[in-house]
């Protein structure tokens, strides 16, 4: 959306019109005999909201085996999941505010995450790292957002042969990663998949991985030492500060081939 700023350089104020990223929030309500029990708001860019619900769902292990999914037709920013599965989820479910900046927030510990998940498989070979650093700029092609605002991240999904599968924006970098795994529900688990992200490396979004099957995840900036430990203890390759021909491996290296392209 455009609004009016003020460009001021040094002596100089121009006024014009910028186009920002928008942010706006959405709510899941699930549905029960009860009456409706909020499971989480998301503070997220509008669009691809349902494929952002679902990978939300799956990186908070709540997603039902069976489910219907619909946005609510008096409010665009308010979707209802119904399931008969509706009692369980709704005796673990603790309304979580998700901001654009942290999505920890709605998640658990390592601990949590270890009782919930399995190391994501991998059947490829090695993978050349010139390729794995060369993808933060094939993804930065798939950014029309960032490069209109500056206000939007954006993650996209490889596949190990080196096909690009999806990829999507938003503001938050956690939201971005569960708009791409939503919109990739029916293939879970993504084994031998790449993630690209182009944010740091937190704790979530290698939570996310896990959650997803991914075993590979290349960032292009700084990994956290909970991501490092993480990726450690379920096997997940961490790459970070991924531009040029360059990147650093903070976990699981045996998936990287140096110096093949």
């Amino acid at each position: 959306m455009g609004l009016p700023v003020q460009l001021i350089s040094g002596a100089t104020r121009a006024e014009r019109v910028d186009r920002v990223a928008v942010e706006e929030p959405l709510e899941l309500r699930l549905s029960t005999p009860g009456g409706p029990v909020p499971l989480g708001v998301l503070m997220r860019t509008p669009g691809d909201d349902r494929a952002l619900l679902l990978g939300w769902l799956v990186s908070e292990g709540l997603l039902p085996d069976e489910f219907t999914l619909h946005v609510d037709p008096e409010n665009g920013n308010v979707w209802h999941l119904m399931t008969p599965d509706a009692t369980r989820l709704a005796a673990g479910a603790r309304l979580a505010v998700s901001s654009s900046a942290c999505g920890v927030c709605g998640s658990g510990s390592v601990e949590r995450l270890v009782a919930r998940a399995s190391p994501p498989s991998w059947t490829a070979g090695p993978l050349p790292a010139a390729w794995l650093a060369s993808l933060p700029d094939r993804l930065g092609e798939q950014q029309p957002g960032f490069h209109a605002t500056g206000g939007l991240h954006g993650a996209a999904l490889f596949h190990a042969g080196g096909a690009r599968v999806a990829a999507f924006e938003d503001v938050g970098r956690h939201n971005a990663v569960d708009k791409l795994i939503g919109a990739c529900v029916a293939a879970l688990p993504l084994t031998d998949h790449v993630l690209v992200v182009s944010s740091r490396a937190g704790f979530e979004i290698v939570q996310k991985a896990v959650t997803a099957g991914i075993g590979v995840v290349v960032t292009v900036g700084a990994a956290t030492s909970l991501a490092v430990d993480t990726a450690a203890a379920f096997g997940v390759t961490l790459c970070g500060f991924a531009r040029g021909d360059r990147l650093t491996v903070y976990a699981a290296p045996q998936r990287i081939a140096a110096g093949e392209g």
